[in-house]
């Protein structure tokens, strides 16, 4: 769904500020000119309580979607995402929806199928809670923990299944480390492309651990703007299991001989290769983060496409030029905008140019934040997506 607004920068600092903390908590508790930095804007005493009036107040009621429900079950295979664009005309509210205040926001319940969300409408606001049916109506429940073990998980920001090989492979180093990184120097009987299961003779400073990955020679990303390099995006190949340590042994006539260490491949995106470099694997990410708008302006450009497209579509994942640095966190949703053609006045003796408006193009959900660079999912968009596009808070 794209919603239509005018091609104006806005700030709205309410929404955005509550929508962060409720990010950050439920990252904890569910399972870490253009060419310049922008400032990172505190929160203050007074933002704080104003969220806190927010959180407890719910929405407008012309905030609700048209056709938004008075109750509603989540069903297996709904998103936070998916329910807030039932409900909500600007689905990044959800966090104002769900009424949570900044106590709730330390220890927030998590949304499972088969329950029942109840839209409660009072003094021109709107609230979402938790109920179940009963005889003739709902009856609102209050927020428990549900027992661990469950065979359904909550339901996630968005699918899933289309970030999941991203939220621990993606790499972008701040410099080409890897180019000093342990390296493949062979495979048996000197194979140079391998593939699962094979083994690979690795050379480098390899610490006892038993999980790594393998990665290309890492790109650099180039900011839009300025032309700077961003980081070093490493392509991920696979993972690998480290088997026997390297050794130095004596060798003919006098001479001491290297024995690189061994490893398994135990997975692969695609064929390992001898020069192919290897990283010890961080420890898995699966925190959930509802989507929410950023708390301060925010202006940004699409650095890449993933994959090295030309351009991209819904479910597509682009980088851009903000990370950590400059306030970007997972679970933000942005803008992205259509930049408006340059056209002549075909009536003007001068065929004076004309540069029209920039046109809201689609939503972007952050799930994946380094220092300067950032990775996103585009969930909706009217046209191709293209490198150097621009990226705005909702």
């Amino acid at each position: 769904m794209i919603l239509r607004h005018p091609p104006i920068v806005r700030s709205q600092p309410l929404s955005a500020l509550l929508g962060g903390l409720l990010g950050l908590a439920l990252c904890s508790v569910a399972l870490d000119s253009q060419a310049q930095a922008f400032p990172d804007y505190p929160i203050t005493a007074g933002q704080r309580s104003t969220a806190r009036q927010v959180a407890q107040a719910g929405v407008p009621l012309s905030e609700l979607a048209p056709d938004a429900p008075d109750s509603y079950t989540v069903k297996r295979g709904d998103t936070l995402w998916d329910i807030s664009q039932i409900f909500l005309r600007s689905p990044w509210r959800w966090p104002e929806l769900w009424g949570m205040n900044l106590e709730q926001i330390r220890n927030p319940h998590l949304i499972y199928p088969g329950q029942l969300l109840v839209l409660v409408k009072s003094n021109g606001r709107a609230r979402l809670e938790m109920g179940r049916a009963v005889e003739g109506g709902t009856q609102k429940l209050s927020p428990r923990a549900r027992a661990a073990g469950i065979d359904r998980g909550p339901i996630g920001p968005i699918a899933m299944h289309l970030i999941q090989p991203f939220l621990n492979d993606a790499v972008v180093l701040d410099s080409n480390e890897l180019e000093s990184a342990p390296r493949i120097v062979a495979g048996r009987e000197g194979r140079v492309l391998l593939g699962r299961g094979d083994i690979a003779y690795v050379r480098g400073d390899l610490p006892p651990r038993r999980d790594w990955q393998v990665f290309r020679q890492a790109k650099p990303l180039h900011d839009p703007a300025s032309g700077e390099v961003l980081g070093y995006e490493a392509a991920f190949v696979g993972s690998a299991e480290y088997i026997q340590p390297g050794r130095t042994q004596p060798g003919a006539e006098n001479t001491t001989e290297l024995v690189p260490a061994t490893f398994n491949l135990v997975s692969l995106r695609q064929e390992a290769g001898v020069g192919d470099r290897l990283a010890a694997a961080p420890p898995r990410d699966d925190s959930l983060y509802v989507p929410h708008s950023p708390a301060a302006p925010l202006e940004a450009l699409v650095v890449s496409i993933y994959g090295d497209g030309l351009h991209a579509g819904q479910n597509q994942i682009v980088s851009v030029n903000r990370g950590k640095s400059t306030g970007m966190e997972p679970g933000h949703v942005l803008a992205i905008w259509r930049t408006g053609s340059l056209v002549r006045d075909a009536e003007d003796p001068q065929r004076q140019a004309l540069r029209l408006p920039d046109e809201r193009n689609g939503n972007l959900f952050i799930f994946r934040v380094f220092n300067r660079v950032s990775y996103g999912l585009i969930l909706s968009s009217e046209t191709p997506v293209r490198a150097g596009d621009r990226i705005t808070q909702p």
